[in-house]
């Protein structure tokens, strides 16, 4: 006798197969019985008591009512309210008078309490009326002073930690970590903050500052290396523009320090006591005065309380700018006193004309790879990334964009079309003539900078080599011939076996010879400040000794070694070319007005026999260049 199931469940056994699935279940209730059973005692119940679930397996479910309903979050019921305002009028009691479900502060979810520290504003920002909207009034703070914080909500800590932060700066999302009050401002009420809300007149970026140039000095690595490598650990703690604003500070310091250790050091101009011995914090606080006309009160906190004679200093700088007629040409001019001799031999009655260019920032300039692009399409390419260009007075090759320009992020550079190289770097690499060339030697490449000149002139064809000591600098040559699509070089480590293989067979030999870098100060404002008398007094003879083994490689009867520097010392340049045609009477030199024409073409800047271009004259970083010819 077989066990006939209870009532209201019947068995699997029992169903055929398409009862079991779901699919094919009848559609009345989709309960798991047949259609039209139901459990004995609840013939009249409907589906809505029955519960959105259905009845449970073990039996029908307690009847509706017996649980209570879900209550509102508070979230839910103010979206609510907003919901129905936007529909029409409201005919609610007022605010304070419903009904909402008791909950404690602690039990909402944080998006959910309430701010404590403005009143809230019913309608929404986008259905009030314009002249409604909160607006701050010029000088206004956009956030409660910290004595009117309250403790407890989320929004009070935050207005709260950034009341110390100060105006202009930034949390790491990007927005204001400052709490706003109901209706933001919009963007024209932001373009229209005071210039002393800007986040260079903050003290976390004047902080960062400081510690930048403490970074930098007395560290003997290039400025723009360290600077790289200290935004790369501190990126996470500013901002984008607290890091525009950090950059611009420790840029300005470093070019304008002569005057602003003057005006640190000198006697006070009121008949105040003598000056501080200059240091970074006080470079950064004089600069803050001098050209934005900060106050004093407003800097202290940058240094040790109680320290009377730095507040004196400070107080005594305000109301200045930041030159004045008692300072002498080396303070005015921002250089060190020892290279004023040697620079006023160089430029003569042009001293004021290009120290005060080497002041300015210098533009952009970017190169053409004529491999891969022509000037016009590279132009074409830059205008479609937001970056507006114009072509060189000088390089059929070159294009020059603003200061503030970047190309490196652009996709322009990232195919291999343009690389920044200084317009007097072009010109002097053009001037080696490697066209059709077999054999060409690259003697200092350093990082490949002139390297890809060579290569595009030469068209893939012949030989191309770049030597250097530093093997990290010829690891990156070779990333950016690869990138430059220069496919006929090659990188390799100055070896003196190499060079006597290869004596007498180079048809062109370049020597970018290191030196001080005089010429490039408008681009690297922190290397006139590492560099000393003894730098010089070692460089000349290191230099002549390149020259020598360089000379070894260039092949008899018109083979051509290039002597270039970027600086624009004498003792570096005209003296250094006089010495080795002494010492090698075999070389002579070639006018660069000779080969201006077929290598360079237009009207050549200078008169020769060197190729001598400075940026007060030319527009260019200071560039020197001899072409010396072997009999």
């Amino acid at each position: 006798m077989s066990r006939r199931p209870p009532p209201g469940r019947p068995s699997s056994a029992g169903r055929p197969p398409a009862a079991r699935s779901g699919a094919a279940r009848p559609a009345a209730g989709r309960t798991g019985k047949p259609a039209g059973a139901r459990p004995a005692g609840k013939a009249g119940a409907s589906s809505a008591a029955k519960g959105k679930d259905g009845p449970r397996k073990d039996g029908p479910r307690k009847p509706a009512g017996a649980r209570p309903a879900k209550a509102k979050s508070w979230g839910e019921t103010r979206n609510a309210e907003r919901e129905a305002i936007r529909k029409g009028p409201r005919a609610e009691a007022p605010r304070e008078e419903r009904a909402r479900p008791e909950r404690s502060r602690d039990d909402r979810p944080r998006a959910d309490r309430p701010r404590t520290d403005r009143p809230r504003e019913d309608r929404p920002r986008e259905d009030r009326p314009r002249d409604e909207r909160p607006r701050r009034e010029p000088g206004e703070k956009s956030f409660r002073p910290r004595a009117d914080v309250k403790s407890g909500g989320r929004s009070d800590r935050k207005s709260a930690a950034s009341s110390d932060r100060g105006y202009g700066e930034r949390s790491s999302g990007g927005r204001s970590s400052v709490g706003r009050a109901a209706g933001e401002r919009d963007a024209g009420d932001r373009e229209r903050r005071p210039s002393t809300l800007r986040p260079a007149g903050s003290r976390k970026v004047a902080e960062g500052a400081v510690n930048l140039l403490d970074a930098m000095f007395p560290n003997r690595e290039t400025g723009d290396r360290v600077r790289h490598a200290w935004m790369k650990q501190h990126h996470q703690l500013y901002d984008a523009a607290e890091r525009e604003a950090l950059i611009h500070i420790v840029d300005e310091v470093l070019r304008l320090r002569g005057r602003l250790d003057w005006w640190i050091s000198q006697d006070g101009v009121r008949g105040g006591k003598t000056g501080l011995p200059p240091d970074n914090r006080l470079r950064v606080a004089a600069w803050r005065i001098l050209s934005s006309g900060a106050k004093t009160e407003g800097l202290l906190p940058l240094f040790p309380t109680g320290d009377t004679a730095i507040e004196t200093l400070l107080r005594r700088l305000e109301g200045h700018t930041l030159e004045h007629p008692d300072m002498p040409p080396a303070a005015r001019f921002s250089v060190p006193d020892w290279i004023m001799p040697e620079l006023q031999r160089r430029f003569g009655a042009d001293l004021d004309l290009e120290l005060a260019a080497m002041l300015r920032p210098a533009p952009l300039d970017v190169r053409v790879n004529r491999l891969k692009t022509t000037r016009d399409a590279a132009a074409a390419a830059l205008q479609s990334e937001g970056l507006r260009s114009q072509t060189m007075p000088f390089s059929p090759v070159g294009l020059r964009l603003s200061p503030q320009a970047y190309v490196n992020n652009t996709q322009t550079y990232a195919d291999g079309l343009v690389e920044p190289q200084d317009e007097g770097s072009q010109l002097a690499a053009q001037l080696v003539d490697a066209a059709g060339k077999k054999f060409v030697v690259d003697f200092c490449a350093g990082a490949g900078g002139k390297t890809l000149v060579l290569g595009a002139a030469m068209k893939n064809a012949g030989r191309l080599v770049a030597m250097d000591v530093s093997k990290a600098r010829l690891a990156q040559a070779k990333l950016r011939l690869r990138r430059a699509g220069v496919h006929n070089a090659e990188c390799r480590e100055l070896d003196g076996k190499w060079i006597k293989r290869h004596a007498e067979k180079a048809e062109r030999v370049l020597v970018d010879s290191p030196c001080t870098g005089t010429g490039t100060w408008r681009r690297k404002p922190d290397a006139k400040w590492r560099l000393t008398r003894q730098d010089l007094n070692e460089l000349v003879p290191r230099q002549a000794e390149i020259l020598d083994r360089a000379a070894r490689l260039v092949a008899p009867k018109g083979g051509r070694l290039i002597y270039v520097t970027c600086s624009v010392l004498v003792e570096e340049n005209e003296d250094q070319v006089a010495a080795f045609l002494k010492r090698h009477p075999d070389f002579t030199v070639l006018p660069v007005t000779d080969v201006w024409p077929q290598t360079v073409g237009g009207a050549c800047p200078v008169p020769g026999p060197y190729l001598s271009l400075s940026p007060g004259r030319h527009g260019t970083d200071g560039f020197f260049a001899a072409i010396l010819v072997r009999r």
